[in-house]
C-alpha cells in the first residue's frame, strides 16, 4: 500500500459513529448496523464517505449472518474505494479506538 493511500484514513475513520462502534463492541451488531445505515444515508451515494460506511455496514451484516445483503453492500462499496485508491476498512474499525492506531485494513 502506498503512503498516499493513508492520507484518507484519519478523516474516513471519523465517519464511523461512536455509538455504532460501542454497540458493535458490546455485541449489539444489529443496532450497530442500523446506526451505520443511518450515517451512510447522510452521504451522497457513490461518495467516498458513503462507500466507507456502506462497506462497514456490509461487513456487519455478514457478521450477523445476513450474507446476501452484506455481500451486495461490499459489491457496491468496494469499487468506489478501489477507484479512489483507498484501503478497504475492516470490522476492526468498529472495535478499535478511532483516535488510536489505524487498525487493520484490507488491500484491494
Amino acid at each position: 500500500m502506498a503512503d498516499a493511500d493513508l492520507r484518507y484514513l484519519p478523516d474516513l475513520r471519523a465517519l464511523v459513529p461512536a455509538e455504532a462502534m460501542e454497540a458493535f463492541t458490546l455485541g449489539d451488531e444489529r443496532w450497530a448496523a442500523t446506526l451505520l445505515a443511518r450515517a451512510r444515508d447522510g452521504h451522497q451515494p457513490g461518495s467516498l464517505a458513503w462507500a466507507v460506511l456502506e462497506r462497514l455496514l456490509g461487513l456487519t451484516l455478514i457478521h450477523v449472518l445476513r450474507e446476501v445483503e452484506g455481500t451486495f453492500a461490499l459489491e457496491r462499496a468496494d469499487p468506489v474505494l478501489d477507484a479512489a485508491g483507498v484501503p478497504r476498512p475492516t470490522l476492526a474499525w468498529l472495535g478499535t479506538d478511532i483516535l488510536g492506531d489505524d487498525g487493520p485494513l484490507e488491500s484491494p
